[in-house]
């Protein structure tokens, strides 16, 4: 679903994933509450949210995702180029945070690896949000890479535990320690890292 105030806008975008094989446009919305309305409707399975909307933002429209459509991932195409915008994207849940600015192409490899449980960062705020954190090989456990690594796929503590073969307090017990030994608030903020890292091709398990 596309979800953007711009006719114009949707109209490429949706032209951009009817010619990806394997894909298609569900629904089109301009605003949040016609977005909301419709997602409840055909459930789709990732949808592209502008943050600037008529009667709210595509933060409230995320939040209000996640909780009436848990399976539902969000991809973030807006012309905003700022740190707090990403960060409060992530913390809304959304899975990748594009400019408006990207190939056509690339938000169709986007579609796809969001689909498919990824999280995904542009380019550009890749870079800058690498470089403000230190560098994850040099202060965290063997364990909490792996932890890292499994928050990087999309898993929940709970997920991670049963992977891992530990109980699930063992699991939250490693996420307060990576949070506070690269100095971030919030398990978003870790899995922006990762994704930002895997940009260069790290891997914590590796």
């Amino acid at each position: 679903m596309i979800v953007d105030d711009h006719e114009v806008v949707r109209r490429g975008i949706a032209e951009v994933v009817d010619r990806a094989d394997g894909m298609r446009v569900v629904a089109e919305a301009s605003s949040v509450a016609e977005a909301l309305q419709r997602a409840a409707l055909v459930h789709p399975r990732v949808v592209l949210v502008d943050l600037a909307l008529p009667d709210g933002t595509g933060i409230d429209l995320m939040h209000a995702l996640r909780r009436s459509l848990p399976e539902t991932r969000s991809i973030v195409l807006t012309s905003f180029d700022e740190e707090d915008a990403m960060d409060a994207a992530l913390e809304a849940g959304a899975a990748a945070f594009l400019l408006k600015t990207v190939r056509g192409t690339d938000i169709s490899d986007a579609i796809r690896a969001v689909a498919a449980g990824r999280m995904l960062l542009d380019e550009r705020s890749v870079t800058r949000h690498r470089s403000g954190h230190p560098d994850l090989t040099r202060t965290l456990t063997p364990s909490e890479l792996r932890v890292v690594d499994l928050i990087g796929d999309g898993l929940s503590n709970r997920q991670i535990a049963e992977r891992l073969g530990v109980v699930e307090k063992t699991v939250k017990n490693h996420i307060t320690s990576i949070l506070a030994k690269l100095s971030l608030q919030r398990r978003t903020q870790v899995a922006a890292l990762v994704a930002s890292r895997r940009h260069s091709g790290w891997r914590g398990d590796a």
